[in-house]
């Protein structure tokens, strides 16, 4: 799995200050609870700072996290979590889980099929049976109809003014969009800027890829739906969630 984030990670909770963590717990903690009700233990891959797995915790569940940034691990430890440095391919814990989740389309990050085969067998290994596999991707579709455009968003705080610029590139025969990241980062109290600029590959994924994947990693596939809403899959559908069972 490519290493992102690196410096940006440090400005990632300001520049996803508007994301509605409560809403997208309520949804996986439901979606959870119709396919594995007896669910009491998490792992999540790609937890980040925290931001869903301290909501999941509060509703009384048991989470692990793994993630790439050292800062975001440090961070969610700050907030109580239990999580460690990982790359989801490669990692191996001793203990296993009623449910694996991976939430923010950090799926699509695994642009190549030996890492993506790796995470998915590395899912199936820390589930017990029956099990389930939650994740949102990319869904090609979307992707070949709307066409990923640039993006500016701008965030601020008492400290910090942040200004990213998102210029993507269609890859079209690696079903990838090569998204180059330039964040402006001003600090308010010194007037200094500081340019950081990142690339992030994203892979997008059509529902008969997911389900050759599931069949090669030992999972089938229970559902897929817009992630959120729930509605079927469409080109309007930019992030898919899939649900897996481990058999």
């Amino acid at each position: 799995m490519p290493i992102n984030f690196q410096t940006y990670s440090k400005y990632y909770n300001l520049l996803y200050g508007d994301k509605d963590y409560k809403a997208e717990v309520d949804y996986v903690v439901k979606q959870i609870k119709r396919c594995a009700p007896k669910t009491k233990s998490i792992l999540e891959f790609g937890s980040g700072t925290g931001g869903h797995g301290l909501l999941l915790k509060k509703k009384g569940l048991k989470i692990f996290g793994l993630d790439q940034s050292e800062f975001m691990v440090e961070e969610a430890k700050k907030k109580g979590l239990s999580c460690q440095v990982a790359d989801i391919s490669n990692f191996k814990l001793k203990e296993k889980y009623d449910a694996v989740i991976s939430l923010f389309h950090v799926i699509s990050y695994l642009t190549g099929n030996k890492s993506l085969i790796a995470a998915f067998r590395n899912a199936n290994k820390h589930l017990k049976r029956g099990g389930i596999f939650l994740f949102d991707v990319w869904y090609s579709p979307a992707v070949h109809e709307q066409k990923a455009l640039p993006r500016i968003k701008k965030m601020k705080n008492e400290q910090l003014d942040v200004t990213r610029i998102a210029e993507p590139k269609i890859d079209v025969n690696n079903n990838v969009v090569d998204v180059e990241f330039t964040v402006l980062v001003k600090d308010l109290s010194t007037g200094e800027v500081i340019e950081l600029i990142e690339n992030h590959p994203m892979r997008h994924f059509s529902i008969p890829e997911i389900g050759l994947l599931a069949e090669l990693t030992g999972f089938r596939v229970l559902n897929a739906e817009e992630f959120l809403t729930g509605n079927k899959p469409s080109e309007n559908t930019w992030g898919v969630c899939f649900i897996l069972k481990k058999i």
